[in-house]
């Protein structure tokens, strides 16, 4: 049945909210999120992937990719982009969501979690950031703004960092995108992050509504 305007609701005060609260019922609700699979390189060299599925695209010209690690502790991906400025996105299809969820894992920051993943580092055109090969799509980003969002907690040196990057190449699977640069969503066939374990497959539930004028 569909939902009435009487539909029973439960309120939250978010300043009554513990983050894991918080972060149980954000993320449960605004679905599915794109992923952002995000490549960097450190200073001595080493190759680092990591997924992040609080990701979009805020601006078209030049394209403006943005992300968040949100942990306690650090992430190797924010102190990389830090020290470099620069960095990938890879675009997550049905054939590297397992890929992706490998590289997922908490490793050392002195592994190559490309090799981890036996994923093919492909260097940017632009930088030294790694691209990853088999992905259908990869954005080379140079960093523009790091911003701290949210409240400060225990153990980190705040809820999250809003990374703002620029793209300088876009790189696309030919047998995706047309001459007019339409892209075929179900060729694509990108892979939306859920709640949990939970991931949706967009080809499988793609619609069309006709836009009013």
């Amino acid at each position: 049945m569909p939902p009435t305007h009487s539909e029973a609701k439960r309120t939250f005060d978010v300043a009554e909210l513990d983050p894991v609260s918080s972060y149980k019922i954000g993320t449960g609700l605004i679905v599915p999120r794109p992923i952002g699979w995000i490549g960097t390189i450190s200073k001595d060299g080493v190759r680092n992937l990591a997924p992040f599925s609080f990701f979009n695209i805020m601006a078209m010209h030049p394209p403006t990719l943005v992300f968040a690690p949100v942990t306690l502790g650090r992430k190797d991906t924010l102190t990389n982009i830090e020290q470099t400025g620069v960095f990938t996105v890879n675009v997550v299809d049905e054939t590297t969501v397992a890929a992706m969820n490998k590289t997922s894992a908490t490793v050392e920051a002195t592994v190559d979690e490309f090799a981890h993943a036996e994923l093919t580092p492909i260097k940017s055109d632009t930088s030294q950031a790694p691209m990853v090969g088999e992905a259908v799509a990869n954005f080379e980003c140079t960093l523009s703004q790091m911003i701290p969002v949210g409240a400060p907690t225990s153990g980190n040196d705040g809820n999250g960092m809003l990374i703002i990057g620029e793209a300088t190449r876009i790189h696309v699977a030919e047998r995706v995108i047309s001459d007019d640069l339409y892209i075929d969503q179900r060729e694509l066939r990108a892979v939306g992050r859920h709640v949990g374990n939970a991931y949706s497959r967009s080809a499988d539930s793609l619609f069309d509504i006709d836009r009013p004028v």
